[in-house]
């Protein structure tokens, strides 16, 4: 909320300031940003580099905010890094230059019903109801593999719930759908979906799912994983998490929100650390705010980081395996106290090492396949948390039975938002 009070302050001294809604640039880096802004670049070596990585957050075609005056120059701008966080550019009230901050994105979250009548098809047919294209995506992915839309005919029935987040008075991020009625003649089904917005027939622990494609295939048959292909094992040998995985997290040093790219262990002082899975070491040193790192890329697109150590026991271009000692426990840094901060990229992005960490690392069967050219079907089993179903399940079909009509979403203004329009800051 903290840039909402400066823009009030703003709201003081400007007059014809606008806010204007843009999309970062394909290619543009922060310090190209800065310049076309006439920003000097002592500002980005004022910017720590505890909070300098979180530029190489910012992506291609990222909604982002900036505030101008009638003559153009910049006095905000609001960057997302992602969901949740932001960077803040201000310039300061006494002219002499512009501040930088990581900030919470604020935005408003709100429950939506949708019943859909086949016409045509479930996408074509839901933008055509609601007039919204996010939602219409987001419910073909759902059905992807639990629902053959072909087989839909005209007059069956859609119905479902989801919540929408809207920001400054625009749509803001994907939909997230909770639960879905597919309704034909007298027949009825439901369609649970996880936080990852996958759609499942079944509510049990395990799930069952299908990976379809035209492959090189003679038959299929269960062999033993390689090392490749083995579960990722834990960092620690006894494991206790002291904080977890968060884009938002409220930092106990820099008493500020921040993001959490990994997961912290609990540890002594000189506990050994174990590299979750065979890889070869492309970092050993000290890196800023994490001390002494140790960073290690593995095949899938894995990059472990180990941060904090007392003490380094690999080097760089090492080829290290699966469970051996990379190093020691400590507290160098910014730290608290001896602990490890284990981060995790997949393919250029930190995910939630947890989803991946498996506390035994045991080697499991997978399908192989062989020679020539058909559609090959291999039969998948994921673990599946599906919270509050029978609470989501029972949400719905009160609107149902109260025949509720579906939320129609207007069309978007003009992104353009004079800073006169105070509630669109709210």
């Amino acid at each position: 909320m903290k840039y909402f009070l400066i823009l009030a302050v703003m709201l003081h001294f400007l007059f014809g300031a606008k806010v204007i809604h843009k999309e970062w640039e394909k290619g543009q880096t922060f310090s190209e940003y800065l310049k076309v802004n006439n920003i000097s670049a002592s500002f980005l070596e004022s910017i720590s580099k505890e909070d300098q990585k979180f530029l190489l957050e910012i992506r291609n075609r990222y909604k982002y905010y900036e505030l101008k005056n009638d003559t153009g120059t910049l006095l905000q701008a609001l960057i997302p890094i992602s969901v949740e966080m932001q960077i803040h550019i201000f310039r300061k009230r006494s002219g002499s230059g512009y501040g930088f901050d990581i900030i919470p994105i604020a935005y408003k979250k709100n429950e939506y019903y949708a019943n859909i009548l086949i016409e045509k098809n479930p996408y074509t047919d839901t933008l055509d109801t609601i007039k919204q294209a996010r939602v219409a995506k987001k419910l073909s992915m759902v059905f992807k593999g639990d629902v053959d839309a072909k087989k839909l005919k005209k007059k069956d029935e859609i119905s479902f719930v989801y919540t929408q987040r809207t920001r400054l008075g625009f749509i803001y991020a994907m939909p997230e759908i909770e639960v879905v009625r597919v309704k034909r003649k007298d027949k009825e089904k439901f369609i649970y979906v996880d936080e990852n917005g996958a759609g499942y027939k079944e509510t049990a622990k395990k799930v069952s799912y299908t990976v379809m494609g035209k492959k090189k295939v003679t038959y299929t048959r269960k062999v033993p994983a390689s090392k490749k292909e083995a579960m990722f094992g834990m960092p620690l040998r006894k494991v206790r998490i002291t904080s977890s995985f968060s884009y938002r997290r409220w930092h106990p040093i820099l008493r500020r929100y921040r993001p959490h790219h990994g997961t912290d262990f609990g540890a002594r002082r000189g506990t050994p650390l174990l590299a979750v899975n065979s890889g070869k070491v492309i970092f050993s040193g000290r890196m800023g705010g994490y001390g002494k790192v140790v960073k290690i890329k593995h095949d899938g697109g894995y990059i472990s980081l180990y941060a904090h150590q007392s003490r380094i026991r690999v080097k760089k271009g090492q080829h290290v395996k699966k469970g051996q000692v990379i190093g020691y426990v400590g507290s160098t840094g910014r730290s608290t106290g001896p602990h490890l901060h284990f981060g995790l990229m997949k393919n250029g992005r930190w995910i939630d090492p947890m989803k991946v960490l498996r506390k035994k690392s045991i080697k499991t069967s997978i399908m192989k396949k062989f020679t020539r050219y058909e559609d090959a079907k291999i039969t998948k089993y994921k673990d599946v948390d599906i919270v509050q179903i029978n609470k989501d399940k029972a949400k719905l079909m009160k609107y149902v039975e109260e025949n509720a009509t579906s939320y129609i979403w207007p069309e978007e203004e003009e992104l353009t938002v004079h800073l006169q329009d105070k509630e669109k800051f709210l």
